[in-house]
């Protein structure tokens, strides 16, 4: 576990009561690239910040872009207006567009006023690339797929490493994808509440790589010799944090700011072609869009107390990172292209000589 705060029941964004994630995983093929064909390693998975009533139930959002060599879209309307009010789709770098339109479908086909009685939506589409393992001009992902995601979003534990958006990504040269972490905060005004976090982690190179402070990829690139996954550090991450604290839009972009932390302390120096953006959301403060009068009354909580959610979210995130690759299985992908696992047993060895 990382840092001094215990994490939630299921050590999951879903901790955050009313967060749904999904998965939809598209693995087929083997051998030599054959664009339009495969190998296919590939998804997409889909978070509900506040259960599937997202649209009538808006919740304050902020996020940061720490280095902007990758997409999110919607992000500049949510830093704009500070609200969320579609579902978070995270999918490869050529399915932005595809996901996009099919979470606007989505949302028109439950909300028909959208477009007509309500403005029109910009949904939040995160992307990383997976090509190194993946077919990814090949366009694999359509609108059942993000379909799927959406409706398999659900409650519980989330399942981690090579699924969903995460199936082709890779992380410090190992297998990676998506991981997830929380922590329950302690302190005065804020004892109880809780920090999730999601990424879908595909940064760095394996000399960076860190474990609560040992250089674990320095003594693994010792070993191993001088083998990258990939000749340039072209991967990024997009990290999604929850809370259930009552936080302002800007306060929420701060906590977004505090999960880059999170993202350094794995081994990230956020290079020139990787793009490490975090997007971020509170349950603990509503916007109702119906709502008969235009004034809202919240109580939000003193920045002088936001302390503790600012160090459980670098937390948080530096573990989810951690999961994916715990949890992630070796692959091969396409061209023959293999990424290890992290080998755990050697972890536990180092770890143990490090303290």
């Amino acid at each position: 576990m990382i840092g001094s705060y215990e994490p939630g029941p299921l050590n999951a964004i879903t901790d955050v009561e009313g967060v749904l994630v999904g998965h939809s995983t598209l693995i087929r093929g083997e051998g030599s690239l054959e664009a339009g064909v495969g190998p296919v390693r590939t998804g997409v998975t889909a978070i509900f910040p506040n259960a599937r009533d997202i649209f009538e139930q808006r919740v304050m959002g902020g996020g940061f872009v720490l280095n902007g060599a990758g997409e999110l879209t919607g992000l500049t309307q949510l830093l704009e207006w500070g609200l969320v009010e579609t579902p978070i789709v995270l999918c490869n770098t050529h399915a932005v567009g595809t996901s996009s339109q099919a979470v606007t479908r989505y949302m028109v086909k439950n909300y028909a006023g959208i477009g007509v009685e309500h403005d029109v939506l910009i949904p939040l589409v995160g992307e990383c690339d997976d090509s190194w393992l993946h077919d990814i001009a090949g366009r694999h992902v359509k609108a059942e797929h993000v379909y799927a995601a959406l409706h398999a979003a659900k409650a519980g534990p989330v399942e981690e490493g090579s699924v969903g958006g995460g199936t082709g990504m890779i992380c410090c040269d190992l297998k990676a994808g998506i991981g997830t972490s929380s922590r329950i905060v302690s302190g005065r005004g804020v004892d109880g509440m809780r920090i999730g976090v999601l990424v879908m982690s595909n940064f760095g190179v394996l000399e960076d790589l860190r474990v609560a402070g040992f250089p674990l990829g320095a003594q693994l690139a010792h070993e191993w010799g001088d083998k990258h996954c990939r000749l340039e550090d072209y991967g990024s991450i997009i990290a999604v944090v929850a809370t259930d604290a009552p936080l302002l839009p800007n306060q929420v972009t701060r906590l977004c700011k505090r999960a880059a932390l999170g993202i350094a302390r794995a081994g990230s120096i956020a290079a020139h072609g990787s793009g490490e953006i975090v997007v971020g959301f509170s349950t603990g403060c509503q916007v109702p869009r119906n709502k008969r009068t235009p004034m809202h009354n919240f109580n939000v909580l003193d920045d002088r107390a936001i302390d503790p959610l600012y160090r459980a979210t670098a937390d948080a995130t530096e573990e989810a990172i951690l999961n994916a690759m715990c949890a992630a299985e070796p692959m091969t992908g396409r061209d023959g292209h293999h990424a290890p696992a992290l080998p755990l047993d050697r972890v536990r060895k180092l770890a143990r000589i490090s303290i």
